[in-house]
């Protein structure tokens, strides 16, 4: 009995204590970059007119390298469910890189992404070093992801459901929990240890539940489906579109770069580009405008579309909180209450992780809210229908069919 329990016990101690400070630190160093990449293309507008030249070197570098990773976060979900072969290493750097060039030269594009293929691949390569590790892959990887998610975002348990919620299986997968627990705490403990903060928004006054407001959230939450049903069609038949038109990654990828580039200092839309944090905070201030919420969502697609790095959450973010802010004007809600349910609701109709959606309301704003934010990304999950910016989860994205 000793001789089974203690390696096992030795094995996942070790195994927290490694992904979590490692993943955690690798987060800080991530969004240390981010902020530097960031705030060096705000000093400067020449920083987007080479935004074709950053193009190209992640172009150069995604086609010579990633041989066997080019489904990044589809891979991760892939082996996540079925188990094949350990991803290799080199996707964490590939990713790394290729989001803080997106960024400094001024691609619209988020984290989370590269958050979750950063931490899932580096946690998969303990079955390098561990003979046991091949038994509990599927764990370890969802260890990382949800370290890396933890790190990046300061939300531990959004990280623990969104873990679990990722691959769209019929039953949620809790093997694991207390693991994927314990490291997305560490992970963001490690993060914050660095001295990394992570952005705080407010929500106010939240509505009396009644007949009205339960009526009119639940509208809203529907629109945030169908927004994040446009956002992830949208990007998939662009993607699609682009491919087949431009065959050459490196040609669309460079070409694509040019035209962000033009459109943006041509008419003024610096704020549009990289992660759009500043619009986001002032959305749960004062009401947006509708076409701000538009313009990031085209700039986004179209920058995931022809190749650029990063992930698509603080985009999400971005477009609904500012879609929540300005349907203030129309709805008798404050403004910052329906930028907070934007800023959830949309992620969650993108990703199909309510749950984890749910946690991060409360883990961001408050868990006075809770009920609300609950009920608005289960709602905006299933308004968004069977689709997803993770292709790999449709074969297992089980939803209501209408048609039965």
């Amino acid at each position: 009995m000793k001789q089974t329990v203690y390696p096992n016990l030795f094995f996942w101690i070790l195994s927290i204590l490694l992904i979590g400070l490692v993943v955690g630190s690798f987060s800080a160093l991530f969004l240390v970059g981010l902020e530097y990449a960031t705030d060096t293309r705000a000093s400067n507008d020449l920083w987007i007119m080479f935004l074709p030249v950053g193009g190209a070197v992640i172009g150069i570098g995604y086609y010579f390298l990633s041989k066997g990773v080019e489904q990044e976060s589809n891979l991760m979900i892939s082996e996540m469910i079925q188990p094949k072969r350990r991803i290799h290493w080199k996707l964490a750097p590939l990713v790394f890189f290729g989001t803080i060039l997106t960024h400094l030269f001024g691609g619209s594009a988020g984290r989370e992404g590269t958050a979750v293929q950063m931490g899932g691949t580096i946690a998969d390569q303990f079955g390098a070093v561990f003979k046991r590790a091949h038994l509990n892959r599927k764990i370890l990887i969802r260890m990382g992801v949800a370290a890396g998610f933890a790190g990046v975002f300061g939300t531990p348990l959004t990280g623990l459901l969104f873990a679990l919620e990722l691959d769209r299986k019929r039953k949620l997968n809790t093997a694991g929990f207390v693991p994927i627990l314990l490291v997305s705490f560490l992970a963001d403990y490690s993060c914050q240890f660095w001295g990394v903060g992570h952005t705080q928004y407010v929500v106010g006054q939240l509505p009396d539940f009644s007949f009205q407001s339960v009526g009119l959230v639940s509208l809203v939450a529907v629109l945030f489906g169908l927004i994040a049903c446009c956002f992830s069609l949208s990007k998939k038949y662009l993607s699609q579109g682009l491919a087949h038109l431009i065959p050459n990654s490196i040609v669309r990828i460079s070409l694509g770069g040019l035209i962000i580039a033009v459109v943006a200092l041509t008419f003024n839309f610096q704020s549009y580009l990289g992660l759009g944090v500043p619009i986001i905070e002032e959305s749960f201030i004062q009401q947006s405008s509708l076409v701000v919420f538009l313009l990031k969502l085209l700039f986004t697609v179209f920058t995931l579309a022809v190749g650029f790095k990063g992930g698509e959450a603080t985009p999400l973010f971005f477009i609904g909180a500012t879609l929540g802010s300005a349907l203030a004007v129309y709805l008798p809600l404050e403004v910052s209450f329906l930028a907070g349910i934007g800023f959830i609701g949309v992620f969650a109709g993108a990703t199909n992780t309510p749950l984890a959606c749910a946690a991060m309301g409360m883990e961001m704003f408050g868990v006075e809210g809770g009920l609300w934010y609950l009920m608005v990304c289960v709602i905006a999950f299933y308004a968004s229908g069977k689709t997803t910016v993770y292709s790999a989860q449709l074969v297992h994205l089980f939803k209501y069919d209408f048609k039965r």
